[in-house]
């Protein structure tokens, strides 16, 4: 039986870090991804880096400034500017981490792509996350149906401390 591959996007954070080191554990096949997403994100892509490196996977950085500027910032900046509230969050996950981001996995054959975000799914159904202070469901309600079944968020049913004490019980970054 083949093993899936799963693309992580990768922050630099504990909790992508411990969902990378989650899935290790449970056998997948893993690589790290971090969009470049302004200038200066040298430290956000170092840290993705170096999270990798210790858990000894791959890492990938894609160039999505543009895509950033044309899908996030310019509605952000219209929407605001006309006197809204708008959450950036919300656009980039449905424009770059759940699109950009997935068609990246598929291409390059990763089975499933999986993040840091405290959410869950079953049953093909987009869940809140275990720890209620944490849940991070809201910003994820545009992920579509049916890339649900592609993606996975290993940190849904635990807490936020849980997570930190994985990170140092393994020695993460």
């Amino acid at each position: 039986m083949k093993q899936a591959r799963i693309l992580l996007a990768m922050s630099g954070g504990v909790d992508s870090t411990v969902a990378a080191a989650l899935l290790l554990e449970a056998g997948y096949e893993c690589a790290g991804i971090t969009m470049k997403l302004q200038r200066d994100d040298l430290a956000c892509i170092e840290g993705a880096k170096e999270a990798c490196a210790a858990l000894g996977i791959p890492h990938f950085v894609i160039d999505a400034r543009e895509e950033f500027r044309i899908k996030v910032i310019e509605p952000f900046v219209r929407a605001y500017a006309a006197g809204q509230t708008p959450n950036p969050c919300i656009a980039c996950n449905q424009h770059l981490k759940f699109t950009l981001l997935l068609n990246r996995a598929a291409e390059e054959g990763y089975d499933y792509l999986a993040t840091g975000h405290y959410a869950r799914i079953e049953e093909g159904r987009l869940l809140k996350a275990v720890d209620a202070r944490k849940d991070q469901s809201y910003v994820l309600w545009p992920i579509r149906a049916q890339h649900l079944r592609r993606i996975l968020f290993p940190l849904g049913g635990m807490t936020k401390a849980e997570a930190r004490a994985i990170a140092a019980g393994l020695g993460l970054p």
